[in-house]
């Protein structure tokens, strides 16, 4: 296992860049893309956009990296006097508690309620305006925790 340890840490450092790079865009732009839109076609354009992430390529990057980050947090335990067990450990903690955690724990739930109101309703424009404060501070978590954790684990690897 510990042979392993160098490939899984560089996989998932470009598991982390990755998502960390989908998650940057949205916090950067994409959100204030569609916050100028009128309520209905923003709410329809993040509908759309939330059915269209689940791919096998995106779930990979986002829950695969996560999964790999619970195996580099064992391999750590047992062979802790490893160089760069520490940023090992740190990459691979901040990022399985900041991406697939925050994800299904905070994104997901806000993405269900935005799906379940209707666009053209007082409801929708309020779901909407929550939508656009609290998905996006929680996107920035994960954009932050997903580039801190490529780092970590690019120290790791020197």
């Amino acid at each position: 296992m510990m042979k392993l340890l160098p490939t899984l840490t560089f996989i998932a450092a470009i598991g982390s860049g990755v998502v960390g790079g989908v998650f940057f865009a949205f916090s950067n732009f994409v959100m204030a893309a569609l916050a100028r839109l009128p309520v209905p076609s923003g709410i329809a354009a993040m509908n759309s956009i939330n059915d269209t992430v689940i791919t096998p390529t995106f779930m990979t990057a986002l829950f695969g990296t996560g999964l790999i980050c619970l195996v580099l947090i064992a391999a750590v335990f047992f062979g802790w006097s490893q160089s760069g067990s520490y940023w090992l450990l740190a990459g691979a903690v901040i990022y399985f508690v900041g991406n697939p955690l925050v994800t299904m724990v905070f994104n997901v739930p806000l993405n269900d309620a935005l799906a379940a109101v209707d666009p053209e309703s007082a409801s929708g424009a309020a779901v909407w305006a929550n939508h656009l404060s609290q998905w996006v501070m929680w996107n920035h978590v994960r954009t932050v925790t997903a580039i801190v954790s490529m780092a970590c684990f690019i120290l790791a690897l020197i």
